[in-house]
């Protein structure tokens, strides 16, 4: 076994790897970029070696400077973790060199895998179902055109080298094909430097189910059950969860002994996922196989009860698997979701900052594998990603339950963040009843996410909140000399206070709020409510029960009002005595200003071009300026017609969401 490792990698995925590699008694190296130095993966590793300036093309994917590290360090073999260098092929191939172990599959493995063409033949040969297609490479549209109606519509065109959803297009007409070609090969062609494109049957109201497999370098191969992935957006996961809710025992074991299959075709070792897309009939079908570790790998072991990262070092130690197919059982059921820096609102653009509060959800349920702290920096150079956040429960409804009061729990504040979304994702009925498909997002969200809706009684239940909490601020207040006293002693000794609660001019309740054993008792009128909880004033959470119903509220305190926050939804609220609120009514409402006539930053990220000077007349439609942010570049166009008047920022500039980047007449 290694006495010392390296995690060529960073932020979760680095602190998952350092806590296995701790438990089985070895030392770690992490590496860091410029921007990672207080990073947590940094901090919980044995040793720390800096790689670099902040790109990563200059730091975690520069192999030379991993190199440097290993020998600096000592170290034995390399984790990749995911992305960056988990499946580059010259990487494994430099470390073979230099006696180092490779935490993976071998380089053959890899690149065979690693070229979707050639993959599917690989598949094709060693018996494996794939989708109908055309798997030469295609010269130009017209071509593409062709084979696109000999397949049938609709059809998808892939990136050969693609990965992570980038020069993917669906295309139901030849028109479409056309366009479709030429944007697939351009962003292949930019993505992975490799513009080559293949087209195949797109499979309608698809599944997106893959197998994990496991093997070693004695010949023996396994494979732990799938895991169900199909709730994406934009080709890119968001929720996962073992098993799927749609297979039936039949099918899962015809993948596994497929995937397998595979594995065995390319003389696999180590962990590595094959990946299917399914259609309504339970018909399956090869998409790829990832040779690395997935990022949703927890359900497999909350689910089976191994430690895939423990069993890749084992397997890269030349160490037999000790688990044979009859010893593989799937217990109970395990959800997954992705917590992103981004707003959900503006369309999930990326956030960045500090994360001025962080806490994390707990219970014996509950898993999160994070690689951030309080304090922490989510940078404009990496994946957005904060954390993965996983539930366990004898069944899926349990841990869906489960996942939903997590959700509820995890306060983050600094940044954006899509708690919100996933939580009216978890919530929604399509959901729970298990009717999933990749397009699901797409059919459930059509016009983005604005926020859930509450109904009559989530809201009473929130304004009950509200008034709970004011209450014991009320109370506190009253404490201090020369402090009005707004409430008064009840029949049982307790203190009541009579209170309006508004969301808004015409949206008030008026209600009696009275303490009781353990909590407080609340009536509006028409409903009575007993709230239990432990709450103290300043807690971001309000965690208890309403009327025995377990609640997990966020409460942000905003000048004289409170923001509550609950089952994906939002609402912002005054909490006023009776005579307070009369006064209230008669104030003006502010306006807000109207910035209609600048074109704002939609993020935080860098100005990367702007396409018009002061002066220019401008159409409705055209290009204005290039904003760069965590890979993504965000193309803004005008509106409507009009003269530039004042340009606000130059390209290079580092802007703030929000910010001004020019000024129309």
């Amino acid at each position: 076994m290694f006495s010392k490792i390296l995690i060529a990698n960073r932020g979760e995925i680095a602190c998952r790897v350092i806590r296995t590699a701790r438990a089985m008694g070895i030392k770690t190296v992490a590496v860091y970029s410029e921007a990672d130095a207080d990073a947590l993966h940094v901090r919980e590793a044995d040793e720390a070696v800096p790689i670099g300036p902040a790109p990563a093309a200059q730091s975690y994917l520069a192999v030379d400077r991993i190199l440097e590290a290993i020998e600096r360090t000592g170290a034995e073999a390399v984790h990749p973790g995911y992305g960056f260098l988990s499946e580059n092929r010259a990487f494994a191939e430099a470390l073979e060199r230099a006696g180092v172990r490779f935490i993976g599959p071998g380089p053959r493995a890899i690149a065979a895998m690693g070229d979707k063409i050639q993959s599917k033949k690989l598949a094709q040969a060693a018996g494996v179902n794939t989708v109908p297609g055309y798997l030469g490479v295609i010269q130009d549209a017209d071509e593409a055109v062709t084979i696109a109606r000999e397949i049938g519509y609709p059809v998808m065109i892939k990136a050969s080298a693609g990965g992570g959803g980038k020069g993917m297009r669906v295309a139901a007409s030849d028109e479409a094909v056309r366009d479709g070609f030429r944007g697939a090969t351009n962003e292949a062609r930019a993505s992975f430097a490799d513009d080559r494109v293949f087209i195949e049957k797109f499979i309608e109201e698809p599944r997106h189910i893959e197998i994990q497999v496991l093997a070693d370098s004695h010949g023996n191969i396994i494979h732990l059950g799938e895991r169900e992935c199909s709730i994406q957006r934009r080709h890119q996961k968001v929720v996962e969860e073992a098993p799927s809710p749609f297979l039936d025992p039949a099918t899962r074991a015809a993948m596994g002994a497929q995937a397998v299959a595979l594995a065995r075709a390319v003389d696999y070792r180590s962990a590595g996922t094959v990946e299917f897309i399914v259609d309504a009939s339970r018909n399956f079908y090869f998409l790829e196989m990832n040779t690395r570790l997935q990022v949703e790998h927890p359900v497999t072991e909350l689910v089976t009860g191994l430690d895939l990262v423990e069993q890749m070092i084992r397997i890269a130690a030349g160490e037999r698997l000790t688990v044979a197919q009859d010893d593989v059982a799937l217990k109970g059921w395990a959800l997954e979701v992705r917590i992103y820096a981004e707003d959900p609102v503006r369309n999930f653009l990326p956030s960045t900052g500090r994360l001025t509060r962080y806490r994390e959800p707990t219970g014996p349920l509950v898993r999160v594998d994070s690689g951030v702290y309080e304090g922490a920096e989510i940078s404009v150079f990496y994946d957005p990603m904060i954390a993965k956040l996983i539930t366990y429960g004898a069944d899926r409804d349990q841990a869906i339950a489960t996942m939903r009061t997590a959700l509820d729990s995890y306060y983050i504040r600094g940044v954006g963040h899509n708690l919100s979304f996933l939580a009216a994702l978890v919530r929604h009925p399509r959901f729970a009843e298990g009717r999933l498909s990749t397009n699901f997002i797409a059919e459930e969200f059509p016009d983005g996410f604005a926020g859930a809706a509450l109904d009559a009684d989530e809201r009473r239940r929130l304004v009950a909140v509200a008034a709970a909490i004011h209450h014991q601020y009320q109370a506190r207040d009253a404490q201090i000399s020369g402090q009005l006293q707004p409430a008064a002693r009840n029949d049982a000794g307790g203190i009541s206070s009579d209170l309006i609660v508004m969301l808004g001019a015409d949206d008030r309740h008026r209600v009696t709020v009275s303490e009781t054993v353990g909590g407080h008792a609340v009536d509006d009128g028409e409903v009575h409510h007993e709230l239990v909880s432990d709450w103290q004033v300043g807690e971001p959470l309000y965690q208890g029960s309403i009327d025995g119903r377990t609640v997990s509220v966020q409460i942000d305190r905003r000048g004289i009002g409170y923001r509550l926050s609950s089952a994906g939804a939002e609402i912002d609220l005054r909490v006023l005595h009776p005579r307070a609120a009369e006064l209230a009514a008669l104030m003006p409402v502010k306006q807000p200003p109207d910035l209609s006539k600048f074109l704002l930053s939609p993020m935080p990220g860098l100005l990367v071009s702007l396409a018009v000077s002061e002066g220019e007349e401008v159409k409705a439609g055209q290009e204005l300026a290039v904003v760069e942010a965590m890979k993504m570049e965000n193309l803004l166009r005008a509106e409507r017609d009009g003269r530039v008047a004042l340009l606000h920022a130059a390209p290079g500039d580092s802007l703030a969401v929000d910010q001004a980047i020019l000024e129309f007449e």
